[in-house]
């Protein structure tokens, strides 16, 4: 799981340094910008995918990636 995890910190580090590169070869994304505001909505989406990116491949190298997600999604999952 230590590349994978690699994978995923570079990914959310590249989307949240190079958005400004994101947002002028992809575009503007509808529901971000109705969402977020009309000024820097996308901006801000590309950066905050980037920053759940960075925080998953985070939880994922440290190996706590099944108690946080368990905790996370036990609201959604039904107990035993």
């Amino acid at each position: 799981m230590f590349i994978p995890s690699l994978l995923l910190i570079a990914a959310g580090a590249f989307l949240v340094i190079k958005t400004e590169w994101f947002l002028q070869n992809f575009g503007r994304i509808a529901w971000f910008e109705d969402k977020l505001g009309s000024d820097g909505g996308s901006r801000l989406g590309y950066k905050l995918v980037g920053v759940v990116l960075l925080f998953v491949g985070i939880v994922l190298i440290s190996g706590n990636g099944d108690t946080f997600f368990n905790w996370l999604l036990s609201p959604l999952i039904p107990n035993k």
